[in-house]
């Protein structure tokens, strides 16, 4: 029987703890073929990069790290220019990324918008992110194994059983700040409404010229009475895992939007 094959990036660079972790939980489900940013391309959206060419620099067997490219030119050319129509990943996985892609911050993450990019291009693709407390002591205490143990889940699932979603989907996992044993278990949810505050911070240069950070925002969301949302699900320490469909129509609103026009 054929080797199964997995397509993995990330947006923290190609050096990151979490790539690596991915990787190890990936490489006895198959043949796993890594394509991930040179340096961290965190909040970079679903860019491409077409003001300037691309290179793959290959860093060991099957491992590449694409020069200043993004996430999703990673998925991108690593399926136009690594794979063929005769052998395409079975699946694609995007992470594991250091920190939360809970609600609208999919919009922002290059986490997400890989596997967006995957299932774009007809690849089942999962996301996922580990979910760390401000500061990052609950990931000195707990590392990835609970991710891991997680990833290797739901990749073994979908390999032997399929994607269990449709065309243009992916799942969307966050893992709590626990170890394995604290975990509830996982939990389908919806997309959380994040609280976000002004984190533009002003400093200045030792010669008075004024520049800003834009910092992380604090983990903060708004109650809702919908589904079982990502956000409530870490924080009662479950996985979250969270099916994403990349139509964002509001087709509630198309007959408001018409009764206006007229």
């Amino acid at each position: 029987m054929e080797k199964k094959r997995i397509l993995i990036t990330n947006d923290d660079g190609f050096e990151s703890e979490g790539l690596l972790a991915l990787v190890e939980a990936m490489r006895p489900l198959g043949e796993v073929t890594v394509v991930a940013p040179t340096t961290e391309k965190s909040a970079c959206g679903h860019s491409l990069t077409l003001t300037r060419p691309l290179r793959f620099v290959q860093i060991a067997d099957d491992f590449f790290k694409l020069d200043d490219g993004t996430p999703t030119d990673c998925i991108y050319l690593a399926l136009h220019a690594l794979f063929n129509e005769d052998k395409k990943p079975d699946l694609v996985v995007s992470g594991i990324n250091l920190g939360a892609n809970l609600g609208e911050d999919i919009t922002y993450s290059g986490t997400a918008s890989a596997a967006m990019e995957a299932v774009l291009q007809g690849i089942p693709a999962i996301a996922f992110s580990q979910v760390f407390e401000r500061g990052g002591a609950s990931l000195d205490r707990f590392g990835f194994d609970l991710a891991k143990e997680t990833a290797t889940t739901l990749a073994r699932k979908v390999l032997t059983e399929g994607f269990p979603l449709g065309k243009r989907r992916f799942l969307n996992v966050n893992i709590p700040p626990c170890s394995p044993s604290a975990c509830q278990g996982m939990r389908v949810t919806s997309l959380g409404k994040r609280l976000y505050g002004n984190e533009a911070h002003l400093h200045r240069n030792p010669r008075g010229l004024e520049y800003y950070w834009i910092g992380a925002p604090a983990l903060q969301w708004k109650s809702t009475d919908k589904k079982f949302c990502d956000l409530t699900a870490v924080g009662e320490h479950y996985v979250s895992i969270t099916p994403i469909h990349l139509d964002l129509s509001a087709y509630d609103e198309m007959q408001r939007l018409d009764t206006w026009l007229a």
